[in-house]
C-alpha cells in the first residue's frame, strides 16, 4: 500500500495555488497506482455537451468519441449505478448490480468496447452536497485492487480535488449556494422521473413499471406542470440542476 502519497497528496492539493498543479500532483500518486486513465468532472446534465462538466481527465484516445457515437451515456452501467451511490464502488460491480436492467445488453456491449479501448476495470468515487450528486472521480485501466483504507483515502481525495479546482477556477460558491425547487412529487412520480432521466420512453418506463402508457404520460404531465417545465427534456434538466435526480 502507498498511502503516504495519498496523505501527502491531500495535503499538497490544499496547496496548490493553479488548478495545473492540483491537475500534475494528482496523475502523479494514479500513475503510482498504475492506474492509466481518470476524469474529475461535475455531474453532468440533460442536452449538454459532456466536454462542459469535466474538470480533469485523461482517456483512451478513441473512447471519448466511441462513447459519444454510440450514446453510451444513455446505458452507462456505471453512471447509472452513480445515480444511486451513496459510496464508492467498483465498476464491475455496477453491471452486476444492474444484472436485471432491460438495457443490460447495451451496458455489456459497452464494457466490451471499453475493455477493447484500455479501460478494464476501475473505481468511482462520488461526490454529494447538500442537493445531492454534485460530481464524480473514476480512475481505472487495468485492474487494480484497493484495499479498504487506500479506498477511503481515495474517496477523499476526490473530495478535495473537487472542490480545490471549483475554487481555482472561481465556481465553487454557485454550486454551494445552489437551492432545490419547491416541488412535491409522489413515489410514483420519482421514479417515472428516474427513468426519464435514464433516457427511457414512455412506452419502456410503462414496460418496467407494469403500467400503462398513458398512465406514464399521465404522471409525466404532473411533474411537468409541479416543476414548470416546457417539456420532457425540460424537465430532467430542472431535476438535475435542483437535485431532484441523485
Amino acid at each position: 500500500m502507498n498511502i503516504h502519497s495519498l496523505l501527502q497528496l491531500l495535503v499538497v492539493i490544499e496547496e496548490c495555488k493553479l488548478a495545473k498543479n492540483v491537475v500534475s500532483e494528482l496523475e502523479v500518486v494514479l500513475r503510482s497506482y498504475k492506474f492509466d486513465f481518470y476524469g474529475l468532472l461535475r455531474q453532468p446534465r440533460p442536452n449538454i455537451e459532456l466536454a462542459s462538466f469535466i474538470l480533469a481527465g485523461r482517456w483512451p484516445e478513441k473512447w471519448p468519441l466511441t462513447y459519444e457515437n454510440k450514446r453510451y451515456m444513455l446505458v452507462d452501467p456505471v453512471a447509472r449505478h452513480l445515480s444511486r451511490a451513496q459510496r464508492p464502488f467498483r465498476w464491475r460491480d455496477a453491471v452486476t448490480a444492474l444484472k436485471s436492467d432491460p438495457l443490460r445488453r447495451r451496458m455489456e456491449q459497452m464494457m466490451a468496447d471499453a475493455r477493447a479501448n484500455g479501460l478494464i476495470d476501475g473505481y468511482i468515487f462520488p461526490i454529494h452536497g447538500r442537493n445531492g450528486l454534485l460530481g464524480s472521480m473514476t480512475i481505472g485501466g487495468d485492474a487494480v485492487d484497493l484495499s479498504p483504507t487506500e479506498l477511503s483515502l481515495f474517496d477523499a481525495v476526490a473530495r478535495k480535488a473537487f472542490w480545490r479546482l471549483l475554487e481555482l477556477r472561481g465556481e465553487a460558491k454557485s454550486l454551494e449556494d445552489a437551492t432545490k425547487v419547491d416541488a412535491k412529487l409522489t413515489k410514483r412520480e420519482m421514479e417515472v422521473l428516474s427513468h426519464l432521466a435514464e433516457g427511457m420512453t414512455s412506452i419502456e418506463i410503462s414496460r418496467l413499471l407494469v403500467i400503462s402508457n398513458h398512465t406514464v404520460d399521465w404522471y409525466m404531465n404532473s411533474i411537468q406542470d409541479k416543476l414548470k417545465a416546457k417539456n420532457r427534456q425540460h424537465i430532467v434538466a430542472i431535476a438535475f440542476r435542483n437535485g431532484l435526480i441523485p
